[in-house]
């Protein structure tokens, strides 16, 4: 288990203005109160504790049947905090079913803003009870999820988070993330298959989540604590010779993770939940926020190795993002976690030379379109009241009753997506997953499916959507969370 919850007393002593902190967030950022740099930082009372797993929620006889209650009170970084969980822990459960059950969430709110649940990365129905982001759950009410897996769904890694528009960044910020596992892929050579979800967040010496400013909400906003299962810079241990799955997941708000093992290659065998076609040895992996990696480690020798995050640059605001030194909260390598290796060496089989790839799909292109994304001056931000920068799709920022985009459902269909801005915008759809054609970086394809893609400053991506099996209307947007919140995302509707 990642964390224990806290008693309810201590949780009510905590909370004080604690709940206030995250859900008044907006007037706190847009008055200067509570911007980072005027209060007391939360220090980690542990660090260097061994990796602890998630509770695991798994299905039984075709159903996944879990309740899931939102709430404050979580222990993080090994302090007592008002920062929010799933069932009282941040991360949540991890939920493990395989490919054809059906998901039975009960999501009931105990937090004082509305939310709700998105399934990220599976292939899904976004229809009624399904992975809906239109579903708005208020403070105090439940409501009742019934998800389905196709019985042909990868198994992988995936994740799920709030998606209410407006509070996204803030809830997952404050902790309301967890890990979901679709089982039944070939056994590989392991002889651990851990789940590293990582997260950031900035806390005050009360143990308060601190809501961001002004400029790193325009900028996106990145945590001065960054976390693993809720852990500061956890020890795996491991003995020389033992291979090791890793399912990483980049549970930040806007942080890219640049990752890499002292000492070691990086074997990635999935992105996204999918199995590539064969394992990559990568000196490092690269993920946007909402990205996620299967990567397959075995250290060669006894001693202590560093899990690594190098600096990325996503750009800034000109101007306006040298004010806050470019947005970024750390300017050096941040420590995840720390592998110890040491016990005698031991024999693990070599890696498979292929892996089961799904194919890619077959078919006509019906239509290929061009999407913009793009940061602009002088709009007011969806009753925000931040005046001065507009955060848009095709110079439209989000609304929940318009109709961005109209599909014919069981068609393939190929978006160029445009970045005309100064900053990298991670894009995401929901789903319906994509394949990568080609990049204006020149980077190689994976040759997968995937369900996020980093769009550099002034480059785009060109993908390949196959929109198969469910009719419905759902949303894509940009990862960045905050850019999602302030109108940087917009609406598909399949139909048939």
């Amino acid at each position: 288990m990642t964390s224990r919850p806290i008693s309810r007393r201590r949780a009510l002593a905590l909370l004080g203005l604690g709940t206030a902190s995250v859900a008044t967030g907006t007037v706190a950022w847009a008055t200067g109160v509570g911007a980072p740099g005027q209060c007391s930082r939360l220090r980690p009372g542990a660090s260097g504790e061994p990796l602890s797993q998630p509770q695991v929620a798994a299905s039984v006889n075709g159903v996944l049947d879990v309740a899931l209650t939102v709430g404050p009170g979580v222990r993080l970084a090994g302090r007592d905090t008002s920062a929010f969980g799933f069932n009282g822990t941040s991360p949540g459960p991890t939920l493990r079913a395989q490919p054809g059950d059906t998901l039975l969430v009960r999501l009931v709110n105990h937090i004082d803003q509305p939310t709700n649940l998105h399934t990220h990365g599976l292939h899904v129905s976004p229809h009624g009870n399904g992975d809906n982001p239109f579903v708005t759950i208020e403070p105090g009410d439940s409501f009742d999820y019934a998800i389905r897996i196709p019985a042909n769904h990868p198994a992988g890694t995936y994740w799920y988070h709030p998606h209410h528009h407006g509070t996204v960044a803030d809830q997952i910020f404050a902790g309301l993330v967890g890990a979901l596992l679709v089982a039944g892929e070939p056994d590989l050579p392991v002889t651990e298959d851990v789940v590293l979800l990582v997260t950031d967040t900035t806390l005050d010496d009360a143990g308060r989540v601190v809501p961001p400013s002004a400029m790193a909400r325009m900028m996106g906003r990145e945590g001065d604590l960054v976390l693993v299962n809720g852990q500061h810079e956890p020890v795996i241990t491991a003995a020389p010779g033992d291979a090791q799955r890793w399912r990483i997941i980049n549970g930040c708000v806007s942080r890219v993770l640049a990752l890499r093992l002292e000492s070691h290659p990086l074997a990635q065998v999935a992105l996204d939940g999918v199995f590539l076609p064969a394992p990559v040895d990568r000196d490092q992996v690269v993920l946007a926020p909402g990205n996620r990696a299967d990567l397959l480690v075995r250290p060669t020798s006894d001693g202590r190795y560093r899990l690594i995050s190098d600096p990325y640059n996503r750009g800034s605001m000109g101007m306006m993002g040298g004010m806050m030194n470019g947005g970024h909260a750390a300017t050096g390598p941040v420590t995840l976690a720390t592998v110890d290796v040491s016990g005698p060496r031991t024999i693990s089989p070599a890696l498979p030379a292929t892996l089961p790839a799904p194919p890619a799909p077959n078919g006509l292109v019906a239509r290929q379109r061009q999407l913009t994304f793009a940061m602009g001056m002088g709009m007011a931000m969806g009753g925000l009241g931040m005046d001065g920068m507009s955060f848009t799709i095709d110079g439209r920022t989000f609304d929940t009753g318009r109709d961005d985009q109209t599909v014919q459902l069981d068609t393939i269909e190929e978006w160029t997506v445009v970045n005309d801005g100064p900053m990298d915008h991670p894009f995401h759809l929901h789903a319906w997953p994509f394949r990568v054609l080609a990049a204006s970086a020149g980077t190689p394809p994976t040759g997968v499916r995937q369900d996020v893609v980093l769009i550099p400053a002034r480059g785009w991506v060109r993908l390949r959507i196959p929109f198969s099996d469910y009719p419905g209307r759902s949303v894509y947007h940009c990862h960045i969370l905050d850019h999602e919140d302030l109108g940087m995302m917009a609406t598909v509707n399949v139909r048939t």
